[in-house]
């Protein structure tokens, strides 16, 4: 396939109809000799007649004449913001293309596949585990597709569920959602540094929402290469939209959605399964992970080894009202009693329920704090603004001597000057307590507020008022961002960053995972916080000078496994963890001839 002359090329989509769907295999053996088969459940048709493109000067001509000259960057300087991972990883890439519509998705597929290319797509680049960036040598030339100007979101059935394009990002749709009294599948973190819907559904994002589980739909439009080299349009959206790709992604691109061409019975638009799984305290096994089966599902879980063009996703009722209640306590058994009863007892589950360790907390304040302030000032609009003005300099500066991490020293030193300190109540119970956790629940939260009362006592939490409610989550937030700060910050005298993402038993009440006494030395810092309620949690560990990250993560996920302990737990095993034979033969067959992000997991890349 790499390079080869073609006489023909296919594209297919999947539909559904009340009668059934339609095979139309269109062939063209020939410069004037055509001819079509027809049989039931499939359809393909040609498109146009391709020239196959090798050799780099004219393939690049070509994208650039699918795109526009300004959407294809070439440049090392120009590309590298896309190509490194926002906390670690990178690589090489002959370009970045940005298509503006779906249709130029499409044909910027098309020529890559005809000439060989591997192809990486990527939205925001905001994953923590590298596996939107290129890693190591492909043995072919590498084409990195970002999506983000992909953006427009449908709303269907009457707002209850939406149909994102692949550049949509969480903030666009709760931005789109809110006058409908609505909600996306996830309110809180990466929405405020612009990460995608389509990106969390592809990459088994978990997010902190414990009604409604992983990011997760049946539904979606996608390309997929076959292993007879063909490239097809796969449309298992549940919306009638033509049958062949380029009236299907027209009329997407047009936003030509009627009612009547939506079917409300396709198939699951999120995990419907997920509160039952959650409220399970006693099973033996974790609630939610990065390779369970039951939760691979064509584009869930695919990791880009398909190229999804659109996913539709359920919406979800806004609460009334919420209040925010914050926990302290040094018991770690005090907070897995709590957590069995709030999941047990109370009726609807809660909304948030985020723990964060004292030295998380610690270094939240002090490392995340300008990543606080400004969204309390700007809001989350601006920060994909930020991220991507962060990552302009950041290609420009690296190659100036004495520049290195100049952006987080400059954002460093401005968050500490600037005014807006945590709120007292907060500042206090940190002093007091080593365990923090910040629920969110439908008020009014009487139900909780007599567990609380019942389990830590009535001075180990707190109502927290709006302004005291808001800064308890946006602190929870920072934490994700500052253990790389504080990293990058004392770059000479620490030794690397291993980052885990577990999820533990749901019956594991031992849910403090020390690091074991022959590895204790080799840490600089800890920091441990997570999504307690489902119990998965992140163990941000920043070593010392000298240690070996390799064996420190080696040794910590061999205690990990003997606990019976899932990871990742909501983050794609990217190229820092291997996938497991069930999540590999799942990317096995979604990509046969291994040119949609290969390498993930540590699979084969040829």
């Amino acid at each position: 396939m790499s390079g080869a002359p073609m006489d023909r090329v296919s594209c297919t989509s999947f539909w559904s109809d009340p009668e059934g769907p339609l095979y139309a295999y269109l062939t063209h053996p020939g410069p004037s000799d055509w001819s079509m088969t027809m049989t039931p459940h499939l359809h393909t048709q040609t498109l146009a007649d391709q020239i196959p493109v090798g050799p780099a000067p004219a393939f690049l001509e070509a994208l650039r004449a699918t795109v526009g000259p300004r959407h294809v960057l070439t440049t090392p300087r120009d590309t590298e913001r896309f190509r490194v991972g926002y906390r670690s990883g990178g690589g090489e890439a002959e370009a970045v293309v940005r298509p503006g519509t779906l249709l130029e998705l499409w044909k910027t597929l098309e020529l890559c596949v005809n000439a060989g290319r591997i192809v990486i797509a990527q939205a925001a680049n905001t994953g923590l585990t590298e596996g939107s960036t290129p890693n190591g040598d492909y043995g072919r030339p590498v084409v990195i597709v970002n999506t983000l100007r992909l953006s427009r979101i449908h709303p269907v059935l009457d707002g209850t569920q939406v149909v994102c394009h692949a550049g949509a990002t969480l903030y666009d749709l709760e931005r789109m959602l809110d006058p409908l009294g609505r909600d996306p599948h996830s309110v809180i973190g990466s929405s405020c540094i612009g990460a995608s819907v389509v990106g969390g559904v592809c990459n088994n994002s978990g997010g902190a929402l414990v009604q409604r589980g992983p990011a997760y739909t049946e539904l979606a439009l996608f390309a997929r290469l076959e292993a007879d080299g063909r490239l097809r349009l796969v449309n298992n959206l549940g919306v009638r939209l033509g049958n062949d790709p380029e009236t299907i992604l027209r009329r997407l691109d047009a936003g030509e959605i009627r009612p009547e061409d939506v079917d409300p019975q396709a198939g699951a638009a999120s995990d419907h399964e997920y509160a039952d799984r959650v409220r399970d305290v006693d099973a033996e096994t974790p609630g939610r992970f990065n390779a369970d089966p039951g939760r691979l599902h064509e584009a869930s879980g695919c990791a880009g080894r398909l190229a999804v063009f659109a996913v539709r996703l359920d919406t979800f009722p806004r609460p009334a009202a919420t209040e925010v209640l914050y926990v302290g306590t040094n018991s770690p058994e005090a907070l897995a009693t709590l957590r069995r009863r709030l999941l047990t007892e109370l009726d609807p589950l809660p909304v948030v329920g985020e723990y964060i360790h004292r030295e998380a907390w610690d270094m939240a304040a002090r490392f995340g704090r300008d990543t606080r302030l400004f969204i309390e000032w700007f809001g989350t609009a601006r920060m994909p603004v930020l991220f991507a003005l962060k990552g302009w300099a950041d290609a420009r500066l690296r190659k100036i001597p004495l520049t290195s991490d100049l952006s987080d020293r400059i954002l460093q030193v401005a968050g500490q000057l600037a005014p807006g300190r945590l709120p007292c109540r907060m500042r206090e119970f940190r002093r007091r307590f080593e365990h923090h956790l910040i629920l969110k629940v439908e008020a009014p939260g009487d139900q909780a507020a007599r567990i609380l009362d019942q389990t830590v006592g009535a001075d180990g939490w707190f109502r927290c008022s709006p302004v005291e409610g808001s800064k308890a989550m946006l602190h929870r937030f920072a934490v994700a961002g500052a253990a790389v700060r504080y990293e990058a910050m004392n770059r000479r005298r620490t030794g690397g960053l291993v980052a885990l993402d577990v999820a533990l038993r749901r019956n594991d009440c031992d849910w403090i995972k020390p690091v074991p006494p022959a590895l204790a030395d080799q840490v600089a810092a800890t920091l441990s916080y997570g999504h307690f309620l489902c119990h998965v949690f992140h163990l941000d560990y920043v070593l010392k000078k000298g240690a070996d990250p390799a064996a420190f993560k080696k040794a910590m996920l061999e205690m990990l496994d003997a606990d019976g302990a899932e990871y990742p737990a909501e983050h794609n095993v990217g190229h820092l963890y291997h996938a497991k034979p069930a999540l590999a033969a799942f990317y096995e067959d979604l990509d046969p001839l291994a040119r949609f992000n290969p390498g993930i997991g540590g699979t084969r890349r040829s």
